[in-house]
């Protein structure tokens, strides 16, 4: 018998041990001015890396007192995102997620309210062992430590992290120096992307690099040096800039990749892989070179140029108006998710904003609608121009244009359907007429006891719940499933006591809980109306460049039909 102690093979070779993971890191910060376009630069290299088969998960850093992004204002900073987890985030965290096609979780994301909680937290625990606790290091070791906990949960092979806001802003320091210590620690193991604006100004006609240089130094003020520069400009950059930004911001000239404006932001990752991105970071990584295939996004950007048959949608919201401009980030993932099925459809997708308050003030008439193929009403909150999207609600319905709600558009259809059709004259939500007479949509007693234990996510139903579908309906041939997971975002629900009164008078839930108790869509049936359904939860979360949601593409097969009717 072998001696136990020996460790040498049956071939006599003694084996090598085992190789440790690599996980390589990869931040990406912005210069000159927020706002253009770091969220989508991260998705777009998390997207090149993983298509040469390297396993990548990414991050976003906002710099903000908020512990999540679901008390932000979305007129101020956009579309809150939620994941399978429940937690409430960025928008970009979205745009991750669907040029990964992959879902990410709760630890992807943070804030520097979450950070600080997090470090106050184990202080008052006692488990910093008794020393002093100061913002640095211990603040941005706090940062790597949960990016070492998300490269290592997601087993991958390039962590991307983007530091939101702007290099100089005084709220990013902290973010900066984990950057530097996790650089100082591991120097081959990290990389520094910073996306920064190059300028063309129209009175001067020529294309500045100055800015950028100043912020590269400023870059360099917090210990930190730029591997590559995505030059952001309304045209693409000359070789002699090219040339400038490399000797003057210290990069090689392979690594200055030029960014110009493009039509799609689907257009962005291919536009980069034309500069050899994934090759140029893979080299500075130390990365096994491989080759890229994104031949089934290339054939996604394809698509998303034809559509050779046009469809008009009216997008009806209340949060499109900030101050002189139209801010349609508010609902990022809900235009998305109808540019998906479009693309997947050959329709070529023509989409208005229309503000909820100019119909109910009647400063825009009703009738314009007459002129769109379909309807859609996004989610929100509170009674500012709730009345405005009722109205509109109902001349979709009396005018059979197709019609998609989206949780507060399901539950405002319920109230114009209750209203105008069971004859509930007051309907109304609890959100709006706290001591309402006739509440179609209410928090429900047992809801009111989950809520109070947290079973529902503090305050609001938040994350993936199941759904089983009612076989003939709209939403089951839509599925083609009989249950399906999705993902939620609300605090109200439709009232179990009108039920009853609601499918009596045609209205037909196609979508419930598993327990029966909570509505998850309700919809007519296509006899009454050639597509008439909203959903209480959000679907636009779960739509993909590669995989669109088949609601989104049933509502725009729908106006479709109606189109050539």
């Amino acid at each position: 018998m072998a001696d136990p102690r020996s460790r040498r093979t049956r071939s006599g070779r003694t084996p090598s041990k085992k190789t440790k993971k690599r996980h390589t890191f990869i931040f990406v910060v912005g210069g000159v001015m927020s706002g253009i376009g770091k969220g989508v630069s991260t998705s777009s290299i998390a997207l090149i890396l993983k298509s040469k088969g390297f396993t990548v998960t990414a991050l976003k850093i906002d710099p903000y007192i908020n512990v999540d992004a679901g008390t932000m204002n979305p007129t101020e900073h956009g579309e809150v995102f939620v994941l399978d987890d429940g937690y409430e985030t960025d928008q970009d965290m979205g745009n991750y997620e669907r040029f990964l096609n992959e879902t990410l979780p709760e630890l992807n994301y943070m804030t520097t309210g979450r950070v600080y909680q997090e470090v106050i937290r184990r202080e008052r625990n006692l488990e910093y062992g008794g020393k002093n606790v100061e913002v640095v290091p211990d603040i941005p070791l706090e940062v790597i430590r949960r990016i070492r906990a998300a490269s290592h949960r997601a087993n991958a092979d390039v962590t991307l992290i983007e530091i939101g806001g702007t290099i100089g802003e005084y709220q990013n320091i902290i973010f900066l120096e984990a950057a530097r210590m996790l650089k100082q620690e591991c120097p081959r193991d990290v990389a520094v992307v910073m996306v920064s604006y190059v300028p063309v100004p129209g009175s001067i006609g020529e294309m500045k690099t100055k800015p950028t240089q100043y912020a590269a130094r400023t870059l360099n003020s917090a210990g930190l040096q730029a591997d590559v520069i995505l030059a952001r400009a309304p045209v693409p950059l000359d070789q002699k800039r090219k040339e400038k930004i490399a000797t003057f911001c210290n990069v090689r000239p392979e690594a200055v990749i030029s960014a110009p404006d493009v039509r799609s932001i689907y257009d962005i990752p291919l536009n980069f892989e034309k500069d050899k991105l994934g090759d140029t970071l893979s080299d500075i990584l130390g990365l096994p070179a491989r080759r890229t295939n994104m031949n089934a996004w290339q054939r996604f950007v394809r698509a998303s140029k034809q559509g050779s048959r046009p469809v008009h949608i009216a997008v009806v919201g209340k949060y499109f108006d900030s101050g002189s401009f139209v801010l349609s980030d508010v609902y990022l993932s809900v235009l998305e998710a109808l540019k998906f099925s479009a693309f997947s459809l050959d329709i070529g997708l023509s989409l208005t904003y229309l503000n909820s308050k100019d119909f109910e003030s009647g400063a825009v008439k009703l009738d314009t609608l007459k002129k769109f193929d379909g309807v859609l009403v996004p989610g929100g909150f509170g009674s500012t121009g709730v009345e405005g999207i009722i109205k509109a609600i109902g001349y979709a319905r009396t005018h059979r244009i197709p019609y998609f709600g989206i949780c507060y558009g399901m539950q405002l259809a319920v109230i114009e359907f209750a209203r105008n059709v069971a004859k509930l004259r007051t309907a109304h939500t609890r959100e709006i007429e706290e001591h309402g007479t006739e509440l179609v949509i209410d928090v429900m007693d047992d809801q009111k006891q989950k809520l109070e234990s947290n079973a529902y996510g503090g305050t609001m139903r938040l994350g993936t719940y199941p759904c089983v579908l009612l076989a003939s309906t709209i939403a089951a041939r839509a599925y083609g499933e009989t249950r399906v997971f999705e993902r939620h975002r609300h605090r109200y629900e439709v009232n179990t006591n009108y039920i009853a009164q609601l499918e009596s008078a045609g209205l037909v839930f196609s979508g419930v809980s598993p327990d029966k108790r909570l509505m998850e869509i309700a919809e007519l049936p296509e006899s009454e109306h050639p597509f008439f359904l909203g959903t209480q939860f959000h679907p636009e979360f779960l739509a993909r460049p590669l995989s669109p949601h088949p609601l989104f593409t049933a509502f725009l097969e729908a106006a479709l039909r109606g189109k050539k009717r």
